[in-house]
């Protein structure tokens, strides 16, 4: 999510009068011209292969790549044979998909991520009528497409089986919105289209597109994700909801919305009773807005999935929007981090809880006074349902947390736990951990900073010992000092419990370094067990060029990726 963001922000930047030149320049340069062969490395090759040769007979595409139809085939009377044309089309876009780097799908085009420009992006318009089975097109992160786009869509006509079209980081115009917008009818079926990371699309330019929604009565998602929109833009969504009534994803998060355009939004939200996921993240709702969404939300049964998060200029004002959950019995994940939340709010959320039996998901970090009053919380959470609870920096008391610990055991589907940064957990995890048996479905453990000691190792090395760590993929004991050597030692002694292990952090405070020595060829070992490890994170921790050196190798070995500074062990120059 972090990267996707700073991608998002990145694309967001203006350009400077130098970059917008060259850009011109590269935007009349195809792929091909520019020769950059290690694009491949970016892209997940489709996984229909099967699909890739649907209708296009061996033989007749064998004597095309051997040069026996050099022009047009034709029929013995003279006419054009469609079915040699559609094999001649169909090489032209394996050729196409094939040179960035892509394996070709008759049905999913992927080619985000692929250096695109205004030339390309015409000889790809020239082949989707070779596509007709086409159902997904993803052109994101090719941000020389912007001004352009109208060179795809005046071919969409071709592809009216289309129903998922992304284009965030496209530095998309209004003129490619519009474009856009008068195409939505030729592709009747389309129920997805991203538009996320494109500054382009707000500054008032969103009516190019939304005007046109009337057409557009399939559309199920929309995402406009850090848009810059303005009060003009959120006008025009608000506006916009009437017309697609059949809309089920919601998502304008990271656009910091004035008030009469999120309000608009917010109120014309009863036209979407479908709607299964709201994500309203860090858009600036205040207490007025956050009462009419409050009055909004008994209007969508069908809610799943609500994110509310980063929204702190509310100043903790959610009572309206908490006790509306009880219409919510749907619901299945609530997103509420930093959203300044008071003792009263969780109190409030408390008596709504038991009405929310769907429940798996639920983030209330970075809320401070949480912490104090999580244990009336606990009681009402479907536990035996519960897969992801994330409660760092909450300020968890010692009674919250023993609370915690003791629901542990009723937790029997938990996949993911965040602890970090509360330190109530230090010198006290083996009470979390004790209730965790062989078996355990715990996929990713939060437990950076949190004033772990070296008993509180012991106790991890235990629950590896037994199995309750086997399905364990993400472990960040990141920025834990306090942790003795004998503590590292003895986990990494024991990391053939954690064989489904992907990433490990035991990174250091950014203010300490400490020498790794001591317990560095017990990691060394470790290395051999962690048959899934890819990624290791060990900054602040000092080496010696020896271990370093041996370090270096056996991850190359392993494949892993290291994430360490050029640190020497004490003692070593």
């Amino acid at each position: 999510m972090d990267t996707e963001n700073q991608r998002g922000r990145d694309g967001s930047q203006k350009r400077s009068p130098l970059d917008m030149i060259m850009n011109q320049l590269r935007r009349k340069t195809s792929f091909t011209e520019r020769k950059k062969p290690s694009v491949g490395r970016f892209f997940r090759p489709s996984e229909n292969n099967e699909k890739n040769n649907v209708s296009i007979p061996e033989t007749k595409e064998t004597e095309i790549s051997e040069g026996k139809n050099s022009t047009q085939p034709e029929t013995e009377s003279g006419g054009v044979d469609p079915e040699i044309c559609s094999v001649v089309g169909w090489g032209r876009v394996k050729q196409f998909v094939q040179k960035l780097g892509k394996t070709p799908d008759s049905e999913s085009l992927n080619l985000s991520h692929c250096d695109l420009t205004a030339t390309d992006l015409l000889e790809l318009g020239t082949l989707l009528p070779f596509l007709a089975q086409l159902e997904v097109v993803d052109v994101s992160w090719n941000d020389l497409l912007g001004g352009s786009l109208q060179a795809l869509t005046v071919h969409l006509q071709h592809v009216g089986r289309l129903k998922t079209l992304k284009l965030s980081g496209c530095r998309l115009t209004a003129e490619d919105l519009g474009a856009l917008g008068e195409a939505l009818d030729t592709v009747p079926l389309l129920e997805i289209l991203d538009l996320s990371w494109n500054s382009g699309a707000g500054g008032g330019n969103l009516h190019c597109l939304t005007s046109h929604f009337g057409s557009a009565g399939a559309l199920r998602e929309l995402h406009v994700v850090d848009c810059q929109l303005s009060e003009a833009d959120a006008m025009s969504v608000g506006e916009a909801l009437p017309l697609v009534p059949c809309l089920e994803v919601l998502d304008l998060s990271s656009n910091p919305l004035v008030v009469r355009g999120r309000e608009n939004v917010l109120s014309a939200l009863g036209y979407t009773p479908h709607l299964r996921s709201l994500r309203l993240r860090m858009c600036g709702l205040d207490r007025a807005s956050l009462a009419i969404l409050g009055e909004q939300l008994q209007l969508l049964p069908a809610l799943e999935h609500l994110d509310l998060s980063c929204n702190k200029e509310s100043g903790g004002g959610f009572s309206a929007v908490v006790m509306s959950l009880s219409f919510l019995t749907h619901l299945r994940s609530l997103d509420m981090h930093s959203c300044c939340l008071t003792e009263e709010n969780v109190l409030e959320l408390a008596q709504v809880i038991p009405c929310l039996g769907d429940l798996t998901d639920l983030d209330l970090s970075s809320n401070k006074r949480v912490g104090g009053v999580l244990q009336t919380l606990l009681p009402g959470l479907p536990l035996s349902k519960m897969k992801r609870l994330h409660l760092s920096d909450c300020g968890l008391s010692h009674e919250a947390y023993h609370a915690l610990a003791t629901s542990m055991k009723s937790f029997t589907q938990l996949e993911s736990l965040s602890l970090s940064w509360n330190k109530s957990v230090g010198t006290n995890l083996r009470w979390l951990l004790e209730p965790l048996q062989a078996g355990c479905k715990l996929q990713e453990l939060g437990l950076c900073s949190c004033d772990l000691t070296t008993e509180d190792m012991l106790h991890l090395e235990s629950a590896c010992k037994r199995g309750a760590m086997s399905r364990l993929r993400l472990l960040d004991l990141s920025c834990n000092g306090g942790v003795g050597d004998g503590g590292w030692v003895s986990l990494f002694g024991e990391a053939g419990g954690l064989k489904e292990l992907r990433e490990l952090d035991v990174s250091l405070r950014p203010s300490t370094s400490l020498s790794a020595s001591p317990w560095m060829p017990a990691l060394l070992e470790a290395l051999h067990q962690l048959p899934s490890l890819c990624h290791l994170a060990l900054k602040r921790w000092a080496l010696t060029p020896g271990e370093r050196e041996k370090l270096q190798r056996t991850a190359s070995k392993r494949n892993v990726g290291l994430e360490w500074d050029e640190l020497a062990a004490p003692g070593i120059r």
